[in-house]
């Protein structure tokens, strides 16, 4: 079927983009979407605090660790312009990709001098379409001890204020260890240690991958022909324990649940060829008609119009489901992206996934 960026568009008031956190992470609502219920899908409104008992013994459940990277960098370049720097990722102890923004793009061989503390060289573009600087940091510390030091969390540019105190914890899972991303894996925001510990209690097991989400996670797509679309690409890690722990799960007739379209990303990416433990970078392109190799079912939040995160959701529920879901989610005022709401699916019965 020829897909097009229009198959996934809906109005959302912009009252319901969540600007702030709740102060408790599962008080949030969870849309829980029953794709197996005949003829229509079933849309049960709950609160986050409820998915363990949504959940069966032996059932797993896959979190992306990575932890959000201070990547956003404000500064001048040595004719005097101003710029600000999104750091896409770290390249080896001294260099980084960075998209800039600027009235004029900064020359290879040009210094640009960031929060007023450090020089950084702008080594080239890079990127297949040139999308990337390549930046060379000072020697006497790794570029990501300056990042860390001086950069700012990078909230998405949906949320309208600068990150504050708060953010500090809130834009963090509570599980976040490997540093490298650009943007939170933001359905785990809703998990703490009072929900793992119930989950712990009804022998849901869980495990864990890292995606380091980069800055082409807020690009538009700008094909309208989604079969021309090329996606961004991502450095994945899948561990030898998260593997046993899918085929244990399978064994024991329990669900893989991914915790994020990242942690479904890393894990589907890895199965490609078979799925085994290792590091690298993906490209996936998740959309309506996939064969899910090793996702059952997805915990995720509400996603932008048009994105390819609203494709990959509908590829595991059904397009005219997801679109029934966002408007129930809508016309009963969830709280949409990053700080909002979630939702549970089940993966659709094949005859349902188109």
């Amino acid at each position: 079927m020829a897909l097009t960026l229009d198959d996934f568009d809906y109005h959302l008031p912009p009252e319901l983009i969540a600007q702030t956190a709740l102060p408790d992470r599962a008080a949030s609502r969870l849309l829980v979407v029953d794709t197996a219920t005949h003829p229509e899908p079933r849309f049960e409104d709950h609160t986050f605090r409820e998915l363990p008992g949504l959940l069966r013994a032996n059932d797993l459940l896959i979190f992306n660790d990575s932890r959000v990277l201070h990547a956003r960098l404000h500064g001048a370049k040595e004719t005097g312009g101003q710029v600000e720097v999104m750091i896409e990722r770290p390249l080896g102890d001294h260099e980084a990709l960075a998209m800039i923004r600027a009235s004029k793009s900064p020359k290879p061989g040009s210094r640009i001098r960031l929060c007023e503390s450090f020089d950084v060289e702008v080594v080239g573009r890079a990127g297949a379409s040139g999308e990337f600087f390549h930046l060379r940091f000072p020697a006497d510390d790794t570029a990501v001890n300056y990042i860390e030091r001086y950069g700012k969390l990078p909230l998405p540019p949906y949320i309208e204020h600068a990150a504050g105190e708060s953010d500090e914890t809130r834009y963090q899972t509570v599980y976040a260890r490997e540093l490298g991303s650009v943007a939170a894996p933001t359905a785990g925001l809703h998990f703490d240690d009072a929900l793992f510990a119930e989950l712990d209690t009804r022998g849901i097991k869980r495990a864990f991958v890292t995606l380091h989400v980069g800055a082409g996670t807020f690009q538009p797509v700008r094909e309208h022909d989604l079969s021309q679309h090329q996606m961004h690409r991502e450095l994945y890690s899948i561990p030898q324990e998260t593997v046993a722990a899918i085929a244990h799960a399978r064994a024991a007739g329990g669900r893989v649940i991914c915790v994020g379209t990242t942690s479904l990303r890393a894990v589907e990416s890895a199965a490609q060829n078979g799925l085994v433990a290792g590091s690298a970078e993906t490209g996936i392109f998740i959309t309506p008609g996939y064969e899910f190799r090793v996702a059952d079912a997805l915990v995720t939040n509400f996603h932008l119009p048009r994105s390819t995160l609203l494709m990959l959701v509908s590829a595991m529920a059904g397009m005219t489901t997801i679109r029934n879901a966002y408007l129930h989610a809508v016309k009963n005022h969830y709280r949409f992206f990053s700080y909002g709401d979630a939702m549970f699916i089940e993966k659709a019965p094949q005859e349902k996934s188109a």
